[in-house]
């Protein structure tokens, strides 16, 4: 391997080839679940070098199939599902892409920008902001994930109930192949209807297929008010009924509807206790709304304001606040945003990225909640997510009586069978919007489709002959015969 590393130095330099030191950065996963050990950190600075580098491990596994080497794409590492380190063969190439980090060029007409795979999420957003443009994609991990990561895993997060997944805001792509070709597909065009949509098969497929280095995104013009609420309810059918008046008083308007169960706000009340959780200790659940208006923010309030009271007056909602400011807008969605960095300084946690048809999730929760408790007395949920498109976090805390090591080695499997039992039950998805990676690939064989495995593992094997593509992630193949 020693000639495959020299020619990685070659391509990139020997300064963004790292081989030993501390390497946490880039062989440990976010969640801190798991660390592999890596051949090499590369950290290309162009779409070029990423195809030069994918040629020389290509050749190099061909000449020498005994070896195993694999290429694992890594953008932010802010990955939840182990999908973006490596494993602990020795074997594995991380190609961080955090160097490609250019926004290529802003087209203010035709609503575009074209940015590289290792632009920061938080950058790409002031870009467009600069230019009195909104991108929309907004999540926990801003300020760390890169576009490409995103695009890879179809990242959701908490304005998918107006402007659709990462795979609805992108155009085009740029991509590198399993042979290291560059495809140019970084099309502004919302209307393209020339064959197979190859946009589409690359995002969300993890660098199992390809690598992304760079995409052309969809920009929106700035509203003229942005408010945010939050409620407190008697129940998650409520929050189901809030959602639908919403939805038929503020249609297109309505950006964000985020649910968040008590338990998970007494987590953050209790961790971040200066981030003063208001109307939780009452009631089961509260929302977070937000209303994003293109008019005026004296028609957008008034048109909160209405729908509030007529919440209260349905009994949707037992109280409310409406921000006055947009820091305080900002505080609560820093609230809403705390919770999974509350989470695990409660303890080690089992955490479910799910999603279920909206008019079934409170039955589902009902239904789950009691077998948890029955099957593990004692164990807290901490429930919250985005109602609006029916993804919630279903996350498992252990009982407070019992060490939560001891309670994920004892139970994670057993608790992880059960709710997903529970969402095939309800005809939901394992895995809603942080992708499948390793984590979850067992899962996905035994809960997905055998038809539509056979065509992924057809499509996999088409498209990276040597398996060289992050290889054990999404959908596993069998060994090429060389």
């Amino acid at each position: 391997m020693k000639a495959l590393l020299n020619s990685l130095r070659q391509i990139v330099g020997n300064a963004h080839v790292y081989t030993d030191g501390d390497l946490r950065a880039w062989e440990q996963d976010w969640r801190q679940r798991s660390r592999g050990k890596a051949l090499a950190i590369v950290r290309p600075a162009s779409t070029d070098e990423v195809a030069q580098i994918v040629k020389a491990c290509a050749a190099y596994r061909t000449k020498h199939p005994e070896d195993s080497v694999s290429l694992v794409p890594q953008g932010g590492n802010t990955g939840l599902v182990v999908g973006g380190t490596p494993d602990n063969t020795g074997q594995q190439i991380v190609l961080s892409l955090q160097r490609l980090s250019t926004v290529r060029s802003i087209d203010v007409e035709n609503l575009t920008m074209t940015v590289e795979a290792g632009c920061i999420l938080q950058n790409l957003q002031q870009r467009a902001e600069e230019a009195d443009l909104l991108f929309p994609l907004s999540l926990a991990a801003e300020g760390s994930c890169t576009i490409g990561g995103n695009l890879a895993c179809n990242a959701g997060g908490t304005q998918v109930l107006r402007y659709g997944n990462t795979r609805d805001l992108c155009l085009g792509l740029e991509v590198v192949n399993a042979e290291g070709e560059v495809w140019h597909g970084l099309s502004g065009l919302r209307k393209d209807n020339t064959g197979y949509d190859l946009r589409d098969l690359f995002i969300g497929s993890e660098g199992t297929l390809g690598i992304i280095t760079a995409a052309t995104v969809k920009l929106y013009p700035l509203p003229a008010a942005r408010l945010t609420a939050w409620a407190a309810l008697p129940s998650l059918q409520d929050a189901i009924s809030l959602l639908d008046l919403a939805r038929r008083r503020l249609g297109a308007g309505l950006t964000g509807f985020e649910v968040m169960g008590q338990f998970s706000l007494s987590l953050v009340a209790k961790h971040f206790a200066q981030l003063r959780v208001p109307l939780y200790e009452q009631v089961p659940y509260c929302v977070l709304l937000e209303h994003s208006d293109h008019l005026s923010e004296a028609h957008a309030r008034e048109q909160f304001e209405n729908l509030l009271e007529a919440a209260i007056k349905l009994g949707c909602i037992s109280d409310a606040l409406l921000a006055e400011s947009l820091p305080q807008a900002d505080q609560l969605w820093h609230i809403r945003e705390s919770i999974p960095l509350a989470q695990p300084l409660e303890g080690l946690n089992i955490k479910h990225d799910i999603s279920i048809p909206i008019s079934s999730i409170a039955n589902f929760v009902r239904q789950t909640d009691a077998l948890l408790q029955q099957s593990i007395p004692g164990v807290r949920m901490v429930n919250f997510g985005h109602l609006g498109d029916g993804n919630l976090h279903y996350n498992v805390q252990a009982p407070e009586d019992m060490d939560a090591a001891v309670f994920l080695s004892e139970h994670e499997k057993q608790v992880n069978t059960l709710v997903f039992d529970s969402v095939a039950q309800f005809q939901g998805s394992i895995s809603a919007e942080h992708g499948v990676g390793s984590l979850k690939v067992e899962q996905l064989e035994k809960y997905k489709s055998p038809v539509a495995l056979d065509m992924m593992r057809a499509i996999k094997r088409a498209l990276d002959p040597l398996n060289l593509m992050n290889p054990g992630r999404v959908v596993r193949v069998g060994l090429p015969k060389c």
